[in-house]
């Protein structure tokens, strides 16, 4: 695969001590970490290795180690695939939806001062909607199982939080004795999950405002005062919060495919980035609100690094969550009934789906002979440093 002509790792690079040192009052060491990060990823910094061929002994040139940082847009994809891998051994014989909420965006001041805090409660309020709208006799009366993956940009790196939810269209009747299939046309009701989601969340912010765990600081430090948050959270009632739900697509040989779009994703790929010049950056964005028409924008450097570590998790934080009968107390159990109750298999069986988990396989087969590839030297940097040319600089002039 070619190298892109411009990558984050450039743009680093070039831009990133300058943009460090005119941020000192905010900037803190999570930030420079991942700057380093990206910008040492697959060059001599972090050392490399050489593969042979155990069948015809075919040995490739050194390659450069990656960073393995999960905000690093070079080095996700190998993270997708794998995940993907062990997601396509679970995924049911039937359709599925996916859901997304959205935070409005009164509350993205308070979730970037309190991103652990917010982030969790996001989880919690989106999942427990759909588990307990699922079980509601009047809807689909089932128990439902699911992943959620959070983003928190938009495309043009905006602070959005909001997580994508794909389910199973359907779920295990409540004593467990037969799948329950949902309609056709849609799985929930929109504006009772908008309305559910929206208390549940509420209620969260207030408990944690009792609890003393929501931090304030600069112009929302008047917020710490009880009867001034109270107000504030009144002001989150005057309109509807965004759920959005697509009518239920096809089923697993679509879906891995379809999770490819939202797992392992960073704020910005490699691919969407256009041009450095003149201490700008220029990258396309998809306009949502005008037919997801394809356009450009252009940032100071600065500005779109910003943007870019605006994103930044919070360490350890783990982005993809499973509920449900897929939670990880339930899914030894629970995950053969589904399948036995719908006819299947306990593992999917090949499919377009597994063909582009093939495909992960042959990029560490011989390119002679088709044979296993595996590591046979290894090299520090320094050693690199004595063997390898300097690489071109990409920065722009």
């Amino acid at each position: 695969m070619n190298r892109p002509l411009l990558e984050m790792a450039d743009i680093v690079r070039c831009a990133g001590q300058s943009f460090i040192e005119h941020s000192r009052k905010w900037i803190n060491w999570q930030h420079r970490k991942v700057l380093l990060a990206i910008a040492r990823c697959r060059t001599a910094a972090l050392g490399g290795h050489r593969d042979r061929c155990t069948g015809c002994g075919h040995t490739t040139a050194i390659s450069y180690n990656s960073c393995r940082n999960r905000h690093c847009p070079r080095c996700q994809g190998n993270a997708r695939l794998h995940w993907l891998q062990a997601r396509e051994r679970e995924l049911l014989p039937t359709r599925y939806v996916h859901a997304v909420f959205t935070l409005p965006r009164e509350l993205a001041p308070l979730a970037l001062q309190n991103k652990r805090l917010i982030y969790h409660l996001l989880f919690h309020a989106s999942a427990e909607t759909l588990l307990e709208i699922a079980r509601d006799p009047r809807h689909l009366g089932a128990e439902i199982g699911f992943f959620s993956v959070l983003h928190s940009w938009n495309q043009r790196l905006q602070f959005h939080p909001h997580v994508h939810c794909v389910l199973a269209a359907g779920g295990l009747a409540p004593d467990h004795s037969r799948w329950i299939r949902s309609r056709r046309s849609f799985f929930l009701p929109i504006g009772v999950l908008s309305r559910v989601f929206r208390g549940k969340f509420v209620a969260g912010l207030r408990m944690a405002f009792h609890r003393g765990e929501l931090q304030f600081y600069g112009s929302l430090l008047p917020l710490a005062r009880p009867r001034a948050f109270a107000a504030w959270l009144r002001v989150l009632f005057r309109h509807d919060w965004v759920v959005y739900s697509k009518r239920p697509f096809g089923g697993p040989e679509h879906v891995l495919r379809y999770l490819g779009n939202y797992t392992h994703r960073v704020a910005i790929s490699n691919s969407r980035l256009v041009a450095l010049a003149d201490d700008n950056v220029t990258f396309r964005w998809r306009d949502s609100a005008r037919g997801n028409k394809k356009r450009l924008m252009t940032l100071p450097v600065e500005e779109f690094l910003r943007r870019f570590l605006l994103h930044l998790l919070p360490p350890g934080f783990v982005r993809i969550r499973n509920f449900g009968f897929l939670a990880n107390r339930n899914r030894a159990t629970l995950l053969p009934l589904c399948f036995r109750l719908l006819g299947g298999l306990e593992k999917t069986t090949p499919s377009a789906a597994s063909s582009s988990t093939d495909q992960t396989h042959s990029l560490w087969k011989c390119p002679v002979c088709g044979g296993t590839m595996h590591v046979v030297e290894r090299l520090s940097a320094a050693q690199l440093l004595l063997r390898s040319p300097p690489q071109p600089d990409r920065c722009a002039a």
